[in-house]
């Protein structure tokens, strides 16, 4: 009763002898595939053996080298462009080394023993207190860390105030 339930798209005078014939077109079909299928494998696994017997045989180094040079269309435009900012640069670098600077230091020095001064008027302890607590006498008045016999020592490498000791004497003739 199987071949009832295959209706063949055609009309036939037998309908078991119709699915019959198509069940063995089936199956050839089958076949036809299954043996493509295996011809396919077999040429691939034949491909595979000789890269394996030709690596076998040589080294069995990589072939990857690519050969290609690197072109750019716009080589020559960046090389001078690259150029041009190179020469700005060393230009700016010139007028930089030959402008000097115009710091005044004396200005510097004025503006610092002023503010000393209003540090010492609006402090709450005197300046020297720590010295005076330690034993080492009296604080002058006005004391600083710059006296008025020092120098001002204006250095243009530096640019900076800074303090001559060497020059610098007290009152009794000794070195400080």
């Amino acid at each position: 009763m199987q071949h009832l339930a295959h209706p063949s798209p055609f009309p036939t005078g037998n309908q078991f002898l119709q699915q019959k014939f198509d069940k063995a077109s089936y199956d050839l079909h089958k076949r036809k595939l299954e043996e493509e299928r295996t011809l396919r494998i077999q040429q691939e696994n034949n491909m595979l053996m000789e890269k394996i017997s030709h690596i076998m045989r040589t080294t069995g180094g990589v072939d990857n080298r690519n050969n290609y040079d690197k072109k750019s269309l716009g080589k020559e435009k960046r090389q001078l462009e690259s150029l041009r900012i190179t020469e700005e640069n060393q230009m700016i670098l010139f007028r930089l080394s030959q402008c000097r600077p115009h710091y005044n230091v004396r200005s510097w020095h004025d503006d610092w023993l002023k503010t000393l001064k209003l540090m010492d008027s609006i402090a709450h302890y005197p300046r020297g207190r720590a010295k005076m607590q330690k034993g080492q006498g009296k604080p002058d008045k006005g004391s600083s860390c710059w006296d008025k016999g020092q120098k001002i020592n204006t250095d243009a490498t530096t640019h900076s105030p800074a303090s001559n000791n060497t020059n610098a004497t007290t009152t009794s003739g000794e070195m400080k």
